[in-house]
């Protein structure tokens, strides 16, 4: 029996989780939109026949977030206001036979590489090429380009290789394809994310290729910014730095999860690093480009952590001077080698220690922000707030970095421009600044 599809009824596409999943309901909402099907993306109030949810399942609170946005549906469904629920996602390809089981409201869970399985509901054939033409969801004037799918890493803590499977890189002609055509709808910034940088290429290439990937991409009409996310710390290739140095479009930022400074954690964890290399590596990547900002994140209450191994990561913060810095807390997830271990710091002792690394960290970007007072900037505005243009500096990812405030009174600034500002104020996190313009 034929199953009965909806292709010409209204789609709600509801994403949660990192910039990775938003790439994917991108890639999901242009091939809905290539077949004449409205859809609508993370609206206030459903009034789509049929409701997509593309969900997280790295940690506890994500996958929290993802049953609660399944059950608050599967109840509409029960009433008659959706005909159909599907769920796709990392969530879903986890727990995909724990989901079906419990959760009956669902028409069809589906992995994070099964797009083409869940188009056949709406009688749509997957197409490589559209991949490299997606519809944008956020303002125009930036992206995200996935360079590569799932990860070889073998992090004791990590559950997102059982998620996403191995590592497998996209050719360089497909990005610089994608690149191309996201340039011709205004793209200014492309940020390059993956869950490993730094592996790019050696599935495909035999060698590290992404500092190839990235001069191919500076060649570019129309690229002015090109930021790197996830670039794993063990056998870092340097070479990349080497282009960052040496091409103005690539931003003197890196985003380097470290996750602990502390050298039993960091075996634990598997890391494949200690703290003298990174501490190595950080002094080689500030002597080759004075100036850079470096992101990074910590994992906290890990089994077996003490106080020690926290002061560790404190010291080691305090020395480095982050110029973005997260902290997570460490979630118990099966299926991670990790989960053979006793998960024995109680949550309260983990959001302590969380919250202990991040004070230091808020004073620290205090300081360092506010040596940026009196002295001019770049700045790409993104949209227009409270009688504000916001936007950004070179030293700035979107979403999870400082944002610079201009008051918008008697002043007009178009979002997407790049505009030159002098700072005048700042706070932990963001900056006060007045635009410059030739006389």
């Amino acid at each position: 029996m034929k199953t009965k599809t909806f292709q010409k009824e209204k789609v709600h596409v509801v994403t949660l989780g990192c910039s990775k999943n938003f790439v994917d309901s991108e890639n999901l909402i242009t091939h809905l939109a290539h077949h004449k099907i409205t859809v609508e993306h993370n609206a206030d109030q459903n009034d789509s026949e049929i409701v997509i949810i593309n969900t997280c399942g790295f940690i506890d609170k994500a996958k929290e977030e993802s049953i609660d946005t399944i059950l608050s549906y599967a109840e509409l469904k029960k009433t008659g206001s959706l005909k159909k629920l599907f769920v796709t996602g990392c969530l879903s390809q986890r727990y995909k036979d724990q989901l079906e089981d419990e959760i009956k409201e669902v028409d069809a869970f589906y992995g994070t590489m099964e797009l083409p399985l869940l188009l056949k509901n709406f009688e749509i054939d997957y197409k490589s090429e559209l991949i490299g033409e997606r519809i944008l969801l956020k303002p125009s004037h930036y992206a995200y380009v996935k360079i590569s799918e799932g990860c070889n890493r073998t992090c004791s803590f990590c559950a997102i290789p059982l998620m996403r499977g191995a590592h497998v890189s996209r050719t360089i002609e497909s990005i610089v394809h994608e690149v191309k055509h996201l340039t011709t709808q205004g793209v200014k910034e492309i940020i390059l994310i993956a869950q490993e940088l730094t592996y790019y290429g050696l599935d495909i290439y035999k060698q590290r290729c992404l500092d190839q990937l990235m001069r191919e991409l500076c060649k570019i009409d129309g690229v002015e910014w090109i930021r790197l996310h996830y670039a794993y710390p063990a056998k870092f290739p340097m070479e990349i730095i080497e282009v960052m140095k040496s091409e103005p479009k690539v931003c003197k930022y890196l985003d380097i999860p470290l996750q602990h400074a502390s050298d039993p954690i960091l075996k634990a964890m598997k890391r494949q690093t200690t703290q003298a290399e990174m501490q190595a590596l950080i002094d080689e990547i500030r002597d080759k480009i004075p100036g850079i900002s470096l992101r990074t994140t910590m994992l906290l209450g890990f089994p077996g952590e003490t106080e020690e191994d926290v002061q560790q990561v404190i010291e080691f913060i305090q020395r480095n001077r982050f110029d973005r810095l997260g902290v997570f807390t460490y979630s118990h997830e099966d299926g991670t080698s990790a989960y053979e271990l006793e998960d024995d710091i109680p949550l309260e002792v983990k959001q302590e220690r969380a919250s202990r690394v991040m004070d230091i960290q808020e004073q620290i970007s205090l300081e360092l922000n506010q040596e940026k007072v009196g002295k001019i900037f770049r700045v790409l505005v993104d949209q227009k707030m409270s009688g504000n243009y916001v936007g950004r500096t070179e030293a700035d990812s979107p979403e999870v970095d400082n944002e610079v405030h201009i008051n918008a009174q008697n002043l007009y600034l178009r979002i997407g421009d790049f505009v030159e500002a002098k700072i005048t104020a700042a706070d932990h996190f963001d900056l006060i600044a007045i635009p410059q313009f030739k006389e």
